[in-house]
């Protein structure tokens, strides 16, 4: 348990602790006690720690490829690569990128005059919803949050699918059958969760203000918000 991948489910494990208090608490009083009242500082309190562990959790599964990569591509070097101070950089990476992308998509949008209805079509305080109530012009904030998503999204998943790339390759070339399984099984718990939680994610985020569909995206958002975290133990717990 103090193998580099087990220490990054760790980071996961702790981070997903954090995402489930900051929605589910909220998204169940909502539904089961019909508590449909949040106050201002709260609602912009839930919106950045959801910002916050939804981009660490999109850099630390990047990490966590990397890992594979490492173990699968270069397995005699992996203990002194992923040493314990090689550790730690790429925990504090994982989690740092969360702190500016929270406070500066938050704070922006609470400055914001909010002069139109006040109920929050969701089950929680989601940037898209919010930024429909505002009724100043939100033109420069949308374009931030588009190209700030796809940064987001896309370089983590770049990393991912460069290190998966490299591991095909490497399994490829091993001549045995079950050799080649033995590797691609390393990765599948991992791919599975990367897969449910950036296709949800992506659906989500990439038209802050879109009319489109917002029963189906209250969906996706509780896919990666609650289905998601729920699902990762029973994923990473069944394969270990």
């Amino acid at each position: 348990l103090h193998e580099p991948m087990y220490i990054l489910l760790r980071n996961l494990s702790f981070l997903e602790i954090g995402f489930n208090l900051v929605v589910v608490p909220k998204t169940l009083g909502t539904l089961l006690a019909r508590d449909t009242t949040i106050s201002f500082s709260g609602c912009a309190t839930q919106m950045y720690f959801l910002f916050f562990f939804g981009v660490a959790e999109c850099f630390l599964l990047a990490t966590m490829a990397y890992d594979r990569y490492v173990a699968i591509c270069t397995p005699l070097h992996y203990p002194v690569i992923m040493n314990q101070k090689k550790r730690a950089k790429l925990a504090v990476a994982s989690w740092f990128p969360g702190f500016p992308v929270a406070t500066v998509q938050t704070t922006w949008l609470f400055s914001f005059p909010f002069c139109d209805t006040n109920k929050v079509n969701h089950f929680f305080c989601d940037s898209p919803p919010v930024l429909r109530l505002v009724c100043a012009d939100t033109t420069l904030f949308e374009v931030y949050a588009i190209i700030g998503t796809i940064l987001v999204i896309m370089i983590p998943c770049l990393l991912i699918l460069c290190s998966y790339s490299h591991i095909a390759a490497a399994v490829l070339k091993i001549p045995s059958a079950k050799g080649k399984q033995k590797a691609f099984s390393t990765c599948s718990s991992h791919l599975l969760v990367v897969s449910i939680f950036y296709i949800s994610l992506s659906l989500t985020y990439f038209r802050p203000k879109s009319n489109n569909s917002p029963e189906s995206k209250k969906l996706l958002s509780l896919s990666y918000t609650i289905v998601t975290p729920m699902l990762n133990p029973i994923i990473y717990g069944v394969r270990t």
